[in-house]
């Protein structure tokens, strides 16, 4: 039987909850609520990632409901979990391609190293077993290994994808792409892009043009923008974003490697300072460990709360197989995005 996916949400999630649960457990044993415990606590939620505007909302919240009375560390972090929650239940929206477009086109975009093409292949086998026809594009034409890899999963998924030649115009490959996805019947569409972030005002144009160019044919195209965030980079990912949203309309978000740090708490400041949708995490290497994110099973993850999450969101409960068997040995190791 293969894990549920909460519970390998809660092991990829174990570095973060032993930084935040190992807190909680140092401040609080049994004492009151008072000013010392909450700047500790404050103190904590920073160290934790989750940042200084959210950790001032908890803060402020524990002040007018639980301040002077005596609490455990286990109730903290009950209440914590449910403060996390309440932050990311407006942005835990499913990504779900929009049968009006077909296909419906997704631009991914992303610093060189998040996932960005891992992610890509991960998305082609999520939505694949769903029964969407999808094809992705190989559009980081400048680096050989992301054409490369992404190949191996269109092998591996059962998916069509489209490439040029080496350091090919990615704009008049997304649009041969286009083309051959609507005559195809295509759902869904793919687009891998270039990430060097280092030359701002080139990966702006870059992306722009893709854009203009595949408008020629489709005019709302793309219908959507993924932004792919590597959860290990902490605090970096809110710059990121404040970047990418500059170059490009960023509708939602990916966040990946948040088994690789104890910085799961990154995905709380990003919502709470951005509001944008937080589509999908990935907390492995395995290819199905890129799932719907969850607001609740998330939240309880992260603070490291024993009590059993309802399954929601396409999230299983705790202890729930949601696979009859383990995925194929060929999909245990992908390939990694450089």
């Amino acid at each position: 039987m293969a894990l549920g996916f909460f519970s390998r949400l809660k092991a990829g999630l174990s570095r973060s909850t032993q930084k935040l649960s190992g807190g909680l457990s140092a401040v609080f044993t049994r004492r009151k609520l008072d000013d010392q415990a909450l700047e500790d606590l404050e103190d904590l939620l920073i160290s934790a990632d989750l940042g200084p505007s959210v950790a001032e909302k908890v803060i402020e919240s524990f002040r007018r409901s639980k301040f002077g009375k005596e609490v455990t560390d286990e109730e903290v972090r009950q209440a914590l979990a449910e403060e996390i929650a309440t932050i990311l239940q407006p942005v835990a929206i499913p990504f779900e391609p929009d049968p009006k477009h077909k296909p419906h086109v997704v631009l991914v975009v992303g610093v060189n190293g998040t996932g960005k093409t891992t992610t890509i292949g991960k998305m082609a086998r999520f939505y694949g077993e769903q029964g969407k026809k999808v094809m992705m594009v190989a559009g980081d034409t400048f680096r050989a290994a992301a054409v490369e890899q992404l190949q191996v999963w269109g092998e591996r998924v059962g998916a069509p994808v489209i490439s040029g030649k080496p350091n090919a115009d990615a704009a008049g490959l997304a649009f041969e792409a286009l083309k051959r996805a609507t005559a195809e019947k295509a759902d869904l569409l793919l687009v891998d892009t270039a990430g060097r972030l280092h030359n701002k005002s080139a990966l702006m144009e870059e992306l722009a043009k893709i854009i203009r160019v595949m408008r020629k044919f489709d005019e709302t195209a793309p219908h959507s923008v993924l932004l792919v965030l590597d959860a290990t980079t902490g605090q970096n990912a809110v710059e990121q974003v404040r970047v990418f949203k500059e170059l490009v309309n960023v509708t939602g978000l990916v966040v990946t490697k948040l088994d690789g740090s104890a910085r799961g708490g990154i995905v709380v400041a990003l919502a709470d300072a951005f509001g944008l949708p937080v589509h999908l995490v990935g907390v492995g290497e395995q290819a199905d460990d890129l799932r719907p994110f969850s607001a609740e099973a998330f939240a309880k993850g992260l603070v490291g709360d024993s009590i059993k999450v309802i399954e929601r969101d396409g999230m299983p409960a705790e202890g729930q197989a949601e696979d009859a068997e383990a995925p194929p040995p060929e999909a245990e190791h992908p390939p990694q995005q450089g």
